[in-house]
């Protein structure tokens, strides 16, 4: 029995296709009484068994759910009709970086490196880049339309979870020594940037791109990581008086759970500290939360940064 045919006879529980699809218990009862599928079989016990061509399936469902298709009009679709609607549903990612920049060749060579696990090969051209371009550049012109690239070639059905996750990892790392090696200003600097996400949201790249380009326009940083419940988000900023809180989302949350989580956010923080939202999540530009800032590019950051000590009436060095 081959790899393939081995795998194609496995089957899953259902807290197990919970956890690999994202897509709840509930949900995937509901589908299949409303549309007919998901139609697993039953094991020994009488529990559900999902088989794995069941289970590619709820993930290309789940990829294209994630891109706005509604399920009622794709559950019911067959496999082969999904994956041409995965396939035609992004866009190729556009190429905005300046003119001495990177090129799309150099996106696709990264996508080759990643779907050929070679993440060595990745860190080091990575790093190369990173000499050449410094910082920002590196952070808005490579490591912003990389991740784009990446978040399509998956919702495409191009790269698997896996390579996604190897490819972050391997970027996270990456990200880090830069910060790491970014030299410290002398004094106290403002603002004290207070950086992290909410439950439900848990990509943390976008966090640590802006959390570079805070460091290098001299911004001590607090990072929470992801994932952070809403009342230690106020907590921490209030231990460590940031000037601004900065969350970062993807489009993986509720529309109404971001603007409420952002809305109950301002309301228990104190006027004066500030509350700075950016990511891809359309939600943040279509339904504007008072007292929010949205963010709509990291490039715009240092200007942002001037206008809040203008604001503030401190210098760099206070």
């Amino acid at each position: 029995m081959n790899d393939r045919t081995r795998i194609a006879a496995l089957t899953l529980s259902i807290a197990a296709v919970e956890r690999d699809t994202g897509l709840s218990k509930d949900t995937l009862r509901v589908w299949e009484r409303r549309y007919g599928f998901p139609t697993p079989d039953r094991d020994a016990a009488g529990e559900r068994a999902y088989t794995a061509d069941q289970v590619e399936k709820l993930r290309v469902i789940k990829r294209l759910m994630d891109g706005g298709h509604r399920p009622g009009r794709i559950v019911p679709l067959p496999f082969a009709e999904l994956l041409l609607l995965s396939a035609s549903s992004v866009a190729p990612p556009s190429h905005s970086a300046s003119a001495s920049g990177p090129e799309p060749a150099d996106i696709r060579a990264h996508l080759d490196l990643i779907r050929a696990h070679d993440m060595r090969g990745l860190r080091i051209e990575l790093t190369r880049q990173l000499s050449r371009y410094g910082v920002a550049r590196f952070v808005v012109d490579v490591v912003g339309p990389l991740n784009t690239a990446v978040g399509d070639a998956w919702l495409r059905g191009q790269l698997e979870i896996f390579e996604e996750h190897m490819f972050t990892e391997t970027m996270q790392v990456v990200l880090r020594q830069t910060i790491a090696g970014i030299p410290e200003p002398a004094g106290s600097f403002r603002p004290r940037v207070l950086l992290g996400t909410f439950p439900g949201e848990p990509h943390g790249l976008g966090l640590l791109m802006a959390e570079a380009m805070f460091v290098l326009e001299g911004c001590p940083c607090i990072s929470l990581g992801t994932q952070t419940p809403l009342w230690d988000v106020v907590l921490a900023a209030a231990a460590h008086r940031a000037d601004i809180v900065a969350l970062s989302f993807t489009g993986c949350m509720n529309p109404n759970q971001v603007v409420d989580s952002l809305t109950e956010l301002r309301q228990k923080l104190p006027p004066p500290v500030r509350v700075w939202a950016g990511g891809s999540a359309p939600v943040l530009h279509r339904r504007r939360v008072a007292g929010v800032e949205p963010m709509a590019s990291l490039e715009g950051l240092p200007a942002e940064l001037r206008r809040w000590r203008s604001a503030a009436g401190v210098n760099v060095v206070t």
